[in-house]
Formats: C-alpha cells, structure tokens, sequence
C-alpha cells in the first residue's frame, strides 16, 4: 500500500485494496473457527421454528425466518432438510423443523437461539397498521450414533396421521407423517416430510435423541445449558434480535448491539456479521 501510494500508483492501490479485503475476510473465518471450540460446534445441526402469540402475522414472520436460514444454509454450502413443516391456515407457518449438515453448523447456528421480534407494517392489517410479532428459534447439536442415549420404547407413544400442507400427493393421501411422545420427560417431537412412513419415524426420533441429549446434559451441568440459554418466554422483552421494517430498516441483536440497516441482506441469509459479533461477544 506504501509503494502504491509513494508511486501514486492507482491501479495498484485498487489491487491492495482489494487483497486486503479478501485477506480481511479469510482471518476472520479463521478467528470464528478458533472460537469454535464446544463441546458440539461441530456438529450438524437441528433448528425449530415457532411462532408465538399472533396468529397469521406470527406465523407469517415465522416462514421468514425460515427462509433465511435455509438461504443462509444454501450460501454456507451447507445442506439443508425440511424435517417437518405445519403451514398455517391463512399463511405462514404452525411450526417447522429442519436439520442443517456442515462443518461447524451447530457452532454458528447456535447464535440463533432465541426469541426474534418483528416490526413491520402487516399485509394481512386492511388499516395498514404497526404489527409486532414474535418468533421463537431453538437449535440443537445432532448427536452422533455412537453417543449413548437409554430410549425405553415403552416410555414412547407414536402416533401416525395424515400429513398436512403442501408436500406432493404421496405426502398427503397416506398415513405417513409420525407423532413421538416421550413420556417421562414429555417432549413431543413429529416429521412428515418423506412420502415414507419408515423415514418420517427415523428423522422424528433423530430429533428427539438430539433434545433428550440436552436435556441430560442440562441436568448434569446443574443449569441450563448454553443451548439454551437465550430461550425465554416468546414475548415482548424477551428478544434475542429485533427486525425492524417501518417506519425505519434495522436490524438489532441486543445481546452484542451488532446492527445493520440492510434488513434484505439479512432477510436474504446474510447472517455471518450477526453470528461472528455473537461468538466473539460469547469469547
């Protein structure tokens, strides 16, 4: 940069920047990896989805979120399943489940966990009116086959029904979706997402192992976990991040104070500057 500026060098000045950048942005995935350093960070990762009070405009900023965690997921080069999704009657979404596959994904995702609030005017409002709306993320670490879970199948009551919402016609005429109960702890857990029922009923109790995993970890430590660490009441007060669309454009997590005013990038995946401010807020 010195040469380029002592030679008035534009052209050169221009490459420096640029490499300085690229080199900017490749010690900072080095720094998050060093920060990575859980239990489970490695793992894939388990997210759910769910709306709270609000009816339609809740589950309708809940199939946003959805969204951007896959588009987020999709530009990581990480693969993405949609495990389980429960459309709403008028729009949105009842509740969804999906599991993320790559390298750290529970390490990043796990900055998600929490309540996220949106501000908005709502398209479901004929007043046009100011809607505040609350949706609730959880994410789990996937446990791996060899990590020992004692599942009593007599503490299991699976129940099997019609899948529901748009997935193809052999998702909707069978009797393929599954329902887990486990009743010592009362966690319920479901996927209808495979035509198979066989599939549906391994992907279900999949979900179930990672939340009992938690639970006995969450015991064990005497606290809550840093699964969960940030789940709260899906209410106001309780946000990890706020997404406000009017009557300005921000975006705020209130843990780091990390914020942007590019709330379409967000809504679109760009979710790394949120996720390394968190991690080295957490460090």
């Amino acid at each position: 940069m010195e040469l380029a500026e002592e030679a008035k060098d534009e052209a050169s000045q221009k490459e420096v920047e640029a490499q300085i950048k690229l080199v900017e942005k490749k010690l900072g995935a080095v720094e998050i990896e060093q920060m990575l350093s859980g239990e489970h960070d490695g793992n894939n990762a388990i997210l759910t989805i769910t709306p709270g009070a609000g009816g339609t405009e809740s589950q309708d900023w809940a199939q946003m979120l959805l969204r951007m965690y896959l588009r987020w997921a999709q530009i990581r080069g990480f693969k993405a399943e949609v495990l389980d999704f429960q459309a709403g009657e008028e729009a949105g979404i009842k509740d969804a489940t999906i599991s993320v596959t790559g390298s750290y994904a529970y390490g990043y995702l796990k900055a998600e966990a929490g309540v996220h609030r949106l501000v908005r005017i709502s398209p479901f409002d004929a007043n046009k009116k100011r809607h505040t709306s609350f949706v609730s993320v959880f994410v789990y670490p996937e446990v791996e086959e060899d990590v020992a879970i004692d599942i009593n199948p007599a503490d299991l009551r699976i129940d099997v029904f019609r899948a529901s919402g748009p997935g193809g016609q052999g998702v909707n005429t069978t009797d393929s979706a599954v329902r887990i109960t486990h009743i010592p702890s009362k966690i319920v857990v479901q996927c209808q997402n495979e035509r198979s029922q066989h599939k549906n009923k391994a992907s279900a109790m999949k979900i179930l192992k990672a939340r009992l995993y938690e639970l006995k970890k969450r015991e064990e430590e005497e606290k809550l976990s840093s699964i969960h660490a940030a789940k709260k009441d899906i209410a106001w007060g309780s946000q990890i991040r706020s997404y406000v669309m009017h009557p300005y454009k921000m975006v705020k997590d209130h843990r780091t104070k990390h914020e942007t005013s590019n709330v379409d990038d967000v809504m679109d995946g760009d979710l790394d500057s949120f996720i390394q401010a968190y991690l080295l807020w957490k460090k």
